[in-house]
């Protein structure tokens, strides 16, 4: 039987798409949801990221980018799904927090009027804490609570690649559960994505400007990621509770479909990656051609 593709679930390049499908997963979980908060959050969000909010430029980073976090949000809103088919319950608070943390997870790479220096990129290793920033002056216009701030910032935590989820402070097991799911759709998300493969030379260009440590080369964080997909699948496993196996309870659901096809997506880009760097080290760049699409915000 021939799997289908990820890809073709969803308008992953129209934000306005990705949004369409995640309301459609809430309100199989709640029926009628007030959308008024996500709303609002996935709004701000898309201006932020296009140079709309004020006081802030536009997102110049092309690895994390606008479509790595609405990737991020549609894992993140699929993850919820599957793990309420399996009896956990989460309260309209609950889920409101859990997703706006998804949309402003990677607000930190945006740079404030003013920041003329380079791109967002060079706050890679100190995004974290910048998107926790703003999440603290964001929130209470929204009428959120320091609390429910601290609940975001507990979240958000869990995105960081050198975090130990046991020393993070959660209110809740949802709350817990709420941040390994994220931790775990940050990467799901991107590893998944259509265009994963072609933008890991962007990542690299981050990396540079970031300076991040361990990469000499394009090439050299090429070669290591099927190592860095298998440090991956240990994380899920054994940080983050394997919430990822609530995929597949979603995509039949949801679907019809009884596979997990964001780790069948994974695999696939990992073994195609293996190929190019086995068998074309010297012009791995040529087997990289599918084209980048920008952003299409019609609705």
């Amino acid at each position: 039987m021939q799997i289908v593709q990820l890809s073709k679930l969803v308008d992953m390049d129209n934000p306005y798409r990705v949004m369409e499908e995640v309301k459609t997963i809430i309100r199989d979980i709640y029926g009628d949801y007030d959308f008024n908060i996500i709303d609002q959050v996935f709004s701000d969000t898309l201006d932020l990221f296009m140079g709309r909010y004020p006081g802030y430029k536009a997102c110049n980073c092309r690895y994390h980018d606008l479509i790595h976090t609405t990737d991020t949000l549609l894992a993140m809103a699929r993850l919820i799904h599957g793990a309420v088919l399996n009896g956990m319950k989460f309260s309209t608070k609950d889920l409101d927090l859990g997703i706006s943390s998804a949309l402003l997870h990677d607000t930190g790479y945006i740079q404030k009027l003013g920041d003329d220096e380079g791109t967002g990129a060079k706050y890679t290793l100190v995004h974290i804490d910048r998107s926790i920033e703003f999440s603290k002056r964001y929130l209470p216009r929204l009428g959120f609570s320091e609390r429910d701030f601290r609940y975001v910032e507990s979240i958000l935590r869990c995105t960081g690649l050198n975090v130990r989820i046991e020393e993070v402070e959660f209110f809740s097991k949802e709350h817990e559960l709420l941040g390994k799911m994220l931790g775990t759709a940050d990467l799901m998300g991107q590893m998944a994505s259509r265009t994963y493969l072609e933008k890991l030379p962007y990542l690299y260009s981050e990396f540079k400007e970031g300076k991040v440590p361990g990469y000499e080369s394009e090439f050299d964080l090429i070669k290591k990621t099927p190592d860095f997909y298998r440090w991956t699948l240990k994380r899920f496993k054994e940080e983050f509770d394997s919430v990822y196996r609530f995929m597949k309870d979603h995509f039949e659901k949801r679907w019809g479909i009884r596979d997990d096809l964001y780790m069948i997506t994974i695999e696939k880009n990992i073994n195609y990656l293996e190929y190019i760097i086995k068998e074309h080290p010297k012009d791995y760049r040529r087997y990289l051609r599918r084209r980048l699409d920008r952003v299409v915000l019609k609705r």
